[in-house]
């Protein structure tokens, strides 16, 4: 399946096209030669540069997933190649035989991990992306008052664009844009500030565990998914994806990823022709999710033929893994299903000290498309809502409300969308939440 990407800006200098897309490299020389990567991991921060791009595009971001139904919209793109003073065209998802020039996207395997990203001193000089160019070039590398402010967000994306600042700098990392105002120094974000002051920064950064993990994970089927083709997009999970397996025929198989997107999976039925489906997870450790549990869904009846959305969410039943079924889990854990044909589900994303950032999901339970959508709640304290993304949130007293954007008010039966928003005070959830649909 193919995806997309959002522009790439470097604030200070020309807007780049999305084939040139930012991030930064230290004072690494083009002439390095190519060395295979640690791609598994950072026990302990590394430093690279960074830029940052305005979205994922659409539909999918290179790890396979919507940018409206990612956990965070906090999130960076990871280099798929470490080819130092090579740009040509590779392979992607890179072959085993050139597993040297693999870069820390890991053939997708690093998605819906978390990383902590620190940030460093800016360039004072040219800083372009120029092939077979050293980077900060007549200049130097300058602190400000935004050194040391973090962030932890969601690996969603992927960069292999033939540029320096994707070949060149093996720890590049590329940032969502309007990320820049939630990075928090003293305890509160910095707001416009970090962008403002850009220029080419240096951060450091490594992966962390999936900071306050509630809940359970998410699945959907991916556009065109069908009983012969079961395309599905495996999320909020509690220390990333390394495979998924399904079972079909009596028999437990590894699922193909979908090309390198390392969230997106080609399951078949549990029975030939079928449409249900039963699957198990594999985390960054290789370690069976929540020991072992087997979810049962089934391709909803808005995609007979095969689903035309994007992506279309799906509840599920788990097992012990013994064939023994359990509870059925709409995921994450969600209100029950009031009048008006859509459910909203709430999870917390990110805390730090003084606030927090939260992600929502809407669930048309209905049979048939929403036209339009709104979410209320109420903060159980004091919380104030600082700003919001992919819905018009407003506030009034403890009350809080949230209609659809202007992209996001038709959601296919069955299928989600996600708004979120960051929230001042204590990270607590909103209480009565409900959701109506037109």
């Amino acid at each position: 399946m193919g995806r997309s990407r959002g522009t790439r800006l470097v604030l200070g200098a020309r807007v780049l096209p999305a084939t040139a897309f930012a991030a930064v490299v230290g004072l690494l020389l083009f002439q390095t030669p190519a060395a295979a990567l640690d791609v598994t991991g950072t026990p302990s921060p590394v430093t690279g540069n960074a830029t940052y791009f305005s979205g994922l595009g659409a539909p999918y971001g290179g790890c396979g997933v919507p940018q409206a139904n990612l956990d965070s919209q906090d999130f960076v793109a990871l280099n798929v190649f470490n080819t130092p003073g090579d740009y040509a065209t590779h392979p992607r998802p890179v072959p085993a035989s050139q597993s040297g020039i693999l870069g820390m996207f890991d053939n997708g395997l690093n998605c819906d991990r978390y990383v902590q990203v620190t940030i460093g001193d800016y360039c004072t000089g040219t800083n372009d992306g120029a092939q077979s160019q050293p980077f900060c070039r007549n200049g130097s590398w300058v602190g400000d008052r935004y050194n040391g402010a973090t962030l932890t967000m969601l690996v969603a994306d992927s960069c292999a664009d033939s540029n320096a600042w994707c070949r060149d700098d093996p720890h590049h990392l590329d940032l969502h844009q309007d990320s820049l105002s939630r990075f928090v120094s003293n305890g509160a974000p910095v707001g416009s500030g970090l962008a403002d002051h850009w220029n080419n920064r240096h951060i450091s950064w490594q992966f962390v565990p999936t900071p306050n993990y509630t809940g359970d994970i998410q699945i959907g089927f991916l556009q065109g998914a069908q009983t012969w083709w079961g395309a599905t997009a495996i999320s909020h999970l509690p220390n990333g994806i390394h495979g998924v397996q399904y079972y079909a025929n009596g028999a437990w198989t590894n699922a193909a990823m979908d090309g390198d997107m390392g969230q997106a999976y080609v399951l078949s039925p549990t029975t030939s022709g079928g449409s249900q489906f039963q699957i198990r997870v594999l985390d960054a450790d290789d370690t069976l999710v929540n020991n072992g549990r087997v979810y049962t869904f089934s391709l909803p009846a808005s995609c007979s033929g095969q689903c035309s959305a994007p992506y279309t969410q799906v509840s599920y039943t788990t097992g012990d893994g013994g064939g023994g079924t359990t509870t059925t889990t709409p995921p994450p854990s969600s209100t029950t299903p009031p009048p008006g044909g859509c459910t909203a589900t709430e999870s917390i994303t990110s805390t730090w000290s003084g606030g927090f950032q939260a992600a929502v999901t809407v669930t048309n339970t209905g049979t048939t498309p929403t036209t339009s959508w709104t979410v209320d709640g109420a903060f159980p304290g004091s919380q104030t809502l600082v700003n919001s993304w992919n819905a018009t949130v407003t506030q009034s007293g403890a009350r809080l409300s949230a209609r659809n954007a202007g992209y996001n008010g038709t959601i296919a039966a069955g299928g989600s969308t996600s708004w979120g928003m960051t929230v001042n005070g204590a990270d607590q959830a909103l209480t009565n939440l409900t959701c109506r649909a037109a």
